[in-house]
């Protein structure tokens, strides 16, 4: 009887680390947006008034258009979580592992989901026996080309259907190129530790609903603010001259994004808008920056690690970054 209430009590210490860390998001998020409405009075002399003017003005246009399509999304990404069971994707693939992969990925373009819920949803489909390199599949695909990312990567750049067609195609290559090199390698079966149940067996549907949206809605609000003022800053304090450098290099340009992409791990419903006020960029190097964020970042290693064990994330992420970065400069060279 020890056994399994030692089992039990897991779920519950997994769920106080979460709530520490999504109050010091939203107090990041109430500190940021008081800076930006309030920032010139509380600087003024310390700052230029168009330097002030400049970066609340980005900082807020880049959060206030974003947040609409982050709430969607976390919405829907715990609606997904909590009413529709593993084993509906489980009887839905393909028994061939080659071609469940592509159909995962595919998958991903009418199921919406952001790169946090993922991580579980895959964790899920592992558990439910459908292939790993298919799960993978659709834990790149899933935050990358849903409705709702694609439709705010539509919004962000208007008049410019070639940056959401280079988005989806891009985001779609990179997901079933992971999951045939899955298949190619060995399936990694040494080193991938299989996941467990994020949620207790006994909770409610809208339990499991309540909690994965407040856990979602406040870590990708947190980054969401931490990633509209890097862009701010970038833009305001960063030389014109140093930008415009970087900029005119391709390649450097392509890399320094999908680096910034991973270290500010912004969700992938509004990392368009961010995307979009990097302007000095090239679209190719914007495209990076939206591809690999969703798939590959800092908080998603954390979760890899935790979730599937640090053998797997220390071999997928690098795997992940360098075909993300490939594919985005192959699809740019093409499309963009």
């Amino acid at each position: 009887m020890s056994t399994p209430t030692e089992v039990e009590e897991k779920p519950e210490t997994t769920e106080k680390e979460p709530s520490g860390s999504s109050i010091a998001f939203t107090a990041t998020l109430v500190l940021l947006v008081g800076l930006a409405l309030f920032g010139r009075r509380l600087f003024n002399g310390w700052f230029t008034d168009d330097g002030i003017r400049t970066w609340a003005t980005m900082f807020v246009g880049v959060t206030v258009q974003a947040l609409p399509f982050l709430v969607l999304g976390v919405l829907l990404s715990a609606a997904l979580t909590a009413f529709v069971p593993a084993s509906f994707f489980a009887k839905a693939l393909p028994k061939h592992p080659a071609l469940a992969v592509p159909v995962a990925s595919a998958s991903g373009v009418v199921l919406p989901g952001c790169e946090c819920a993922s991580v579980p949803v895959s964790a899920a489909l592992m558990n439910r026996g459908v292939t790993p390199a298919a799960a993978i599949a659709f834990l790149l695909s899933a935050p990358a080309i849903n409705p709702v990312v694609l439709a705010s990567t539509a919004v962000a750049f208007p008049g410019q259907p070639k940056v959401v067609v280079a988005r989806a195609v891009t985001s779609l290559a990179v997901s079933m190129i992971l999951g045939w090199l899955w298949l190619l390698t060995g399936k990694g079966g040494s080193w991938l530790k299989m996941p467990k149940n994020r949620h207790a067996h006994d909770d409610s549907k809208f339990d499991v609903f309540r909690s994965a949206m407040l856990h979602d809605f406040l870590h990708a609000g947190g980054f969401l603010v931490v990633g509209a003022a890097a862009a701010a800053t970038l833009n305001v304090v960063v030389p014109r001259a140093w930008l415009d450098h970087v900029a005119g290099n391709l390649l450097l340009s392509v890399l320094i994004l999908g680096l910034l992409a991973v270290l500010l791990a912004i969700c992938s419903e509004a990392d368009a808008f961010v995307a979009a006020s990097l302007s000095q960029f090239s679209l190719t190097a914007r495209l990076a920056f939206m591809v690999v964020g969703p798939i590959v970042d800092v908080k998603l290693i954390a979760l890899q690690t935790g979730t599937f064990g640090p053998k797997f994330a220390v071999r997928f992420a690098p795997a992940t970054f360098v075909v993300a970065i490939l594919t985005s400069l192959l699809v740019g060279w093409w499309l963009l």
